[in-house]
């Protein structure tokens, strides 16, 4: 039996519209949510507790989320270590006689195709894979940087200078082998929404002989796995 002291001070917070966890805390009691429920049955709860509770299932909510996205993020990095434990043998392996190989996959997926370009012809917005393949370029054949030349495509409103910057520094292409930037019409008066968006970087390398034989070589990997 609970005193009847201990009733009344519950039943006195209840009225002002604490909640039965506010009214555990503040009296520093610990009484089941169904008996505290069962002592205020008759009570009338001030006009604004529904508000009250509303908030209070919002904040609840807030932090579920903000802790599920914790324990994601933990989950996912430990997932992300063991694939690299589980991976890092392979990485090891590549060498020179693999970088060729690597190239043709590479250009496969991104580069122009022979009969739509007279030239070795590779574009991404992505600066990591425009940096790896002409890495990977430069460690499979004897390369002269004179013949390299880079196209920028990009939005209305984006800043050209800035852009062409940005792509000088990645490729470590002089400038002065830049063709005129493309800007899309199509795009004007639609702001661009990625903050972090540099365009596309098409990488032009005259070259023929080098952009068969790497087709060529995607077509006898495909031809052997499959």
């Amino acid at each position: 039996m609970h005193d009847q002291a201990i009733i009344n001070k519950v039943r006195k917070l209840r009225k002002k519209g604490l909640t039965y966890f506010e009214i555990n805390e503040k009296l520093r009691i610990s009484i089941l949510k169904n008996t505290l429920s069962y002592w205020c049955k008759d009570i009338v709860l001030p006009i604004w507790y529904k508000d009250k509770i509303k908030k209070i299932n919002k904040l609840n909510l807030i932090k579920a989320r903000t802790t599920a996205i914790r324990i994601n993020k933990i989950k996912r990095e430990k997932y992300l270590l063991l694939l690299k434990e589980k991976n890092s043998h392979l990485v090891k392996k590549i060498d020179i006689y693999l970088y060729k190989l690597l190239l043709s996959i590479l250009y496969l997926g991104e580069g122009a195709k022979y009969g739509r370009s007279s030239t070795l012809t590779l574009g991404s917005s992505n600066p990591l894979i425009i940096k790896l393949y002409l890495k990977l370029l430069k460690k499979s054949f004897t390369i002269d940087n004179s013949k390299f030349r880079v196209r920028i495509q990009c939005r209305f409103d984006q800043n050209i200078k800035k852009l062409e910057k940005y792509w000088k520094e990645t490729t470590a292409i002089e400038k002065k082998q830049f063709y005129p930037t493309y800007i899309d019409k199509r795009t004007k008066g639609k702001p661009t929404l990625k903050k972090d968006y540099k365009g596309v970087c098409t990488i032009h390398y005259f070259d023929k002989k080098i952009q068969l034989e790497l087709i060529y070589l995607a077509d006898a990997i495909i031809e052997k796995i499959i």
